[in-house]
């Protein structure tokens, strides 16, 4: 029996880079798979491939800044396949490389609504359905600037990992007891869209 045989994961950012590779994954190993992403494209692109790949899996677009979107997205997981048991917050957005004053204030607020609040929504509304039945997993996933160490030029980004690892390690605390697993994963650097799309500052580029 495959390792995930007939759980359900939602994946938020989960059309590319590494959603969408863990979405790849835990298909293969059984998993019927919920995608979001902000755009309906990019949904329903990447839910085409894993279908074409002989995948279950199923979409919606979500912005995960609004909580009324992510609650949305948890409302389709269980109509579509009756239930979830691993919610996966991995959407993330970085601003571009550069000085934080020298950045437009929507960039770094893009940051903030997408790293932070986007994982305090996503964790609100996993821990909603996991804590009544007494069991789920709710995996965040972190990056630089996790280990709190200050990352100068992209500080929008790290600090708000920091801020999501501190918020992980205090929800596991809080419901050690319940059944429920509450977990940060950190990958280490990947080689995806977030890294070579990379914007930049006039003058930092290099």
């Amino acid at each position: 029996m495959r390792l995930l045989h007939d759980k359900v994961m939602v994946i938020t950012g989960g059309s590319r880079g590494l959603g969408l590779a863990v979405a790849h994954a835990a298909a293969a190993e059984g998993a019927r798979v919920v995608l979001a992403s902000r755009t309906a494209a990019a949904v329903d692109a990447a839910v085409n491939g894993l279908r074409a790949a002989g995948h279950e899996v199923a979409g919606i677009a979500c912005d995960v800044s609004d909580l009324a979107q992510v609650e949305a997205l948890a409302e389709f997981a269980a109509r579509t396949y009756g239930r979830f048991d691993v919610w996966v917050n991995n959407a993330g957005y970085a601003p571009p490389y550069g000085p934080t004053m020298h950045l437009a204030p929507p960039a770094f607020l893009r940051a903030v609504q997408t790293n932070i609040l986007g994982t305090y929504h996503g964790s609100l509304v996993a821990l909603r359905a996991f804590l009544p039945r007494g069991q789920g997993k709710l995996v965040n996933i972190l990056g630089r600037g996790a280990s709190g160490r200050p990352v100068p030029l992209q500080n929008g980004y790290a600090a708000s990992k920091a801020w999501e690892r501190s918020f992980t390690l205090g929800l596991a605390r809080e419901y050690r007891d319940t059944g429920v697993g509450i977990f940060g994963f950190n990958p280490g650097m990947m080689r995806t869209d977030l890294l070579t799309d990379l914007q930049a500052v006039s003058g930092y580029e290099g």
